[in-house]
């Protein structure tokens, strides 16, 4: 997808922050080092003078709660949801960060990084667009009938990664060895191949036994699973399926 233009609009002075959680934390800094007027992070239900725009990073169950409250208070309200609908909702536009948020992100936490925009009206989307690229971000446009799949992407690509790493330690556990020790050999595994991933695309990236049609070393995983780790099963027989099918495509365009 090409970036949008950042559109004519309302000059944006300041901008209130509401929810002091990760993302509305690492908001305010990286806003603040822009050089914004930035009040917050604040609690919902705080009160605040008027201004150019308020970005809400709340759960999503409590966006249109909050929408309704600052109604009045701002030229435009944004949300910082990947999957909520604006019009859902009643925000003006809508930032998405494509970054897993952990509480100590600095000024520059949106450095570098792709955000999904939108926006109601030319204006509004032309808001989210400038206050993605002023802290060092690449918006680009998602409507809302994408977002539901974009947001499932997202999570598959992220939560899921996060998944896989505890069941690959709660395997090792269960092998006999310290799941924390050897999390820190895991690791530099775990970035070679998310590297490989993004340089090559999947099909390149693949290696392991099942790539080189190895299904004796297969089976013999799957036993060990079977007995040390029965609870993992089903998700080991359903990522060795996947795994084939996307071994099969990459042997199909060799």
């Amino acid at each position: 997808m090409s970036a949008p233009s950042l559109l004519p609009h309302r000059p944006i002075a300041s901008i209130a922050i509401v929810g002091a959680g990760k993302v509305g934390r690492a908001a305010a800094s990286a806003f603040r080092s822009a050089g914004y007027r930035v009040t917050g992070p604040s609690g919902r239900g705080e009160s605040f003078v008027r201004v150019s725009v308020v970005l809400l990073c709340v759960p999503d169950r409590e966006i249109a709660g909050a929408a309704d409250a600052v109604r009045g208070s701002a030229d435009f309200v944004g949300h910082t949801s990947g999957a909520t609908p604006l019009m859902e909702v009643g925000v003006d536009f809508a930032l998405h960060p494509l970054r897993a948020f952990v509480g100590d992100e600095g000024a520059d936490a949106f450095a570098g990084i792709g955000c999904a925009v939108a926006g109601t009206t030319p204006e509004a989307h032309g808001v989210a667009g400038e206050l993605v690229a002023a802290v060092g971000g690449e918006p680009f446009p998602v409507a809302d009938a994408q977002r539901a799949g974009y947001h499932a992407a997202a999570s598959i690509a992220s939560n899921f990664l996060v998944t896989l790493e505890a069941a690959a330690e709660t395997m090792a556990a269960a092998s006999g060895f310290a799941a924390s020790d050897f999390r820190r050999y895991l690791a530099p595994l775990v970035r070679g191949t998310v590297e490989n991933w993004a340089a090559h695309g999947p099909r390149a990236a693949l290696t392991g036994p099942i790539a080189r049609g190895d299904e004796q070393t297969v089976q013999r995983q799957r036993a060990a699973v079977a007995a040390d780790a029965p609870q993992l099963l089903p998700l080991f027989d359903a990522l060795c399926e996947s795994t084939r099918a996307l071994a099969a495509k990459r042997e199909s365009v060799a």
